[in-house]
């Protein structure tokens, strides 16, 4: 069995002013996601967060409105043999932002959180990351 290689990266939990969760899907892959990326050398993860935003969906944020959520494991969805290491943060989004699928990315859909389409693969990391999101925090 090879190694697993642990990828850093950042995920971005975005909620929109109706309260569904957008995901996004990368040319050639399978699994929806958040938005997101690895962390370049020497990048803290919120600079890496708000340069995936702005290069995948195209929206400049507001460090002041992102929302540390934690740092959580997955497998990799796309990567065999990988696993993620992710800084995971919310984002809301008010009325009238409008991300657009922008890079790799080859498709974005607004999905209800509670209810995500079973017709649609969607990666280890966004499951949890979604039911992180839906437990109260204390």
């Amino acid at each position: 069995m090879p190694p697993v290689t642990t990828l850093r990266i950042v995920a971005a939990v975005v909620v929109g002013a109706d309260g569904r969760h957008l995901l996004v899907r990368k040319r050639g892959t399978h699994a929806f996601m958040q938005v997101g990326g690895k962390i370049e050398v020497g990048e803290e993860p919120l600079v890496a967060l708000l340069r995936e935003f702005e290069e995948e969906v195209g929206l400049v944020l507001d460090p002041a409105d992102v929302e540390p959520l934690g740092r959580f494991g997955a497998p990799a969805a796309n990567e065999p043999d990988h696993e993620v290491d992710a800084y995971a943060f919310v984002v809301r989004l008010g009325q009238g932002a409008e991300p657009l699928a922008q890079a790799e990315l080859a498709e974005l859909v607004w999905i209800d959180p509670e209810r995500p389409v079973a017709s649609r693969p969607i990666a280890p990391l966004s499951l949890d990351l979604l039911a992180a999101v839906a437990t109260p925090r204390r």
